[in-house]
């Protein structure tokens, strides 16, 4: 299984994100949402930034339970309740990303949306991997 990752000159730069990702060999894996919910299905975090990290580290654990690692990320949609907040919360959403996923960006998008099934819930996010 492999993923390339494209991103073409002509295009703005792509930062934190890939604009194409193209998959050969391996299975599909559809990852549901992810809130910020504990084992519990209480929403922890108060601030985007926590609830940012707690709803990634959902993710990537349905991730693993599929036998897959973040590198086998092609596709991850963030559905986030304030879109402004989202810009302005970058840097340290880029920065719990890295340390929790790594550089190998898939094709990302962010979408704003008036609430989410949990109420408490700022972000949501689910994705699509290509796992060997």
């Amino acid at each position: 299984m492999s993923l390339e990752r494209l991103n073409p000159p002509a295009l703005s730069p792509a930062t934190g994100f890939s604009h194409a990702v193209t998959a050969t060999g391996g299975r599909l894996v559809f990852l549901a949402g992810q809130t910020a919910l504990d084992g519990d299905g209480h929403v922890v975090g108060a601030t985007l930034p926590e609830q940012f990290e707690r709803a990634l580290r959902n993710l990537l654990d349905a991730l693993t339970a599929a036998g897959g690692t973040p590198a086998d990320l092609a596709r991850v949609t963030v559905y986030a309740k304030d879109v402004a907040a989202y810009r302005a919360d970058a840097r340290d959403l880029g920065r719990i990303w890295r340390q929790l996923a790594g550089r190998d960006y898939p094709a990302m998008a962010v979408v704003g949306v008036v609430r989410l099934w949990d109420e408490e819930a700022l972000v949501e996010l689910d994705g699509i991997a290509v796992v060997e």
